[in-house]
């Protein structure tokens, strides 16, 4: 992973942004958007999920696809495991960061992985303490995320204090880093704050990291929010892919273009460059020709004189 970054930037859409599409993504077409995305400079990628392929067919291929990210120097490669056994599959070849997912509203958590919420807390404690019987030069980042934990499609508004509850209870199980997920798009700045900092008290210094959907056209104002608590990782998806076949209404990830120049304009290096990560999504077109694409930047460009904030930040160096 860079050091010369201040914000890291997650592409989900591997994972998110076809989770809920029928159309297989062919795996050699999977694999160039890694390398691809990689050499744009984004520093992370969820590249897939260990469910059964019985249920989302479009991950049949994990272990290829895994294989060839885990082969991009410098890249950190991530992994949705809904489970232990998920777990096992995903350490067994070397991803670097395992993101367990749960949901704070119950009737979601049922729905998609389908067990109570208390259940989830302990397949965790399973899984951290698998990982914990490795050296530590070889354990894989612990990651959860906290589905609809700022809205839920069948429960509506989330209590602060569950969300509270549900993070303190994996911050204690031993995560090193907890989402925070606009599953479906229900937030607002005020409300992102209110969550971002209750939980931020409750787990003293440890990372969070936040996961924001756009289907009400909040996403963006909502990452400012979560900047402001102190938050500087972000999921976001090439296009704008993503839902949840779970979650009735949810529409796609923020977009990561969009992200990366909001970030860059705001003086924020992500290390990535964004001529290069716009010319990956003709990719995503190409195989994905019925599914639309979204983003300000792909259909704007950058502002004329454009400077970007590595360049902004070394001038800067120099001058004082």
């Amino acid at each position: 992973m860079k050091t010369d970054i201040d914000v890291v930037v997650c592409e989900v859409g591997l994972r998110d942004g076809l989770q809920s599409i029928a159309q297989f993504f062919p795996t050699a077409e999977k694999i160039a958007w890694i390398q691809a995305e990689a050499a744009a400079g984004v520093p992370a990628i969820e590249v897939t999920s260990f469910v059964p392929a019985t249920l989302i067919p479009q991950f049949a291929d994990a272990q290829e696809v895994v294989m060839a990210a885990r082969a991009v120097a410098g890249l950190r490669v991530d992994a949705l495991v809904p489970n232990l056994k998920g777990a096992e599959r995903a350490m067994a070849l070397g991803v670097n960061s395992l993101d367990f997912v749960m949901s704070v509203s119950r009737t979601h958590n049922l729905k998609n992985v389908r067990r109570e919420r208390e259940e989830s807390i302990e397949e965790f404690k399973r899984i951290v303490s698998m990982v914990r019987q490795l050296p530590p030069q070889q354990r894989p980042r612990l990651t959860p995320g906290l589905g609809t934990a700022l809205g839920c499609s069948y429960e509506g508004a989330i209590a602060v204090d569950e969300v509270v509850k549900c993070a303190v209870a994996l911050a204690e199980a031993g995560a090193d880093e907890i989402m925070i997920c606009d599953t479906v798009g229900y937030a607002d700045p005020v409300l992102v704050k209110k969550v971002f900092t209750a939980v931020r008290s409750a787990v003293g210094s440890l990372p969070l990291g936040a996961h924001f959907h756009d289907t009400r056209g909040l996403g963006l104002a909502n990452v400012t929010a979560a900047l402001d608590c102190g938050v500087r990782r972000f999921d976001a998806s090439l296009a704008g892919l993503g839902g949840c076949q779970f979650a009735p209404g949810a529409t796609g990830n923020i977009v990561m273009d969009d992200l990366c120049f909001l970030l860059d304009a705001m003086g924020l290096r992500t290390g990535v460059d964004l001529d290069k990560l716009v010319s990956v999504r003709p990719m995503i077109a190409r195989n994905l020709p019925d599914v639309p694409l979204y983003g300000g930047l792909a259909r704007s460009g950058l502002p004329r004189n454009y400077v970007p904030a590595a360049q902004r930040a070394a001038l800067t160096n120099l001058i004082f």
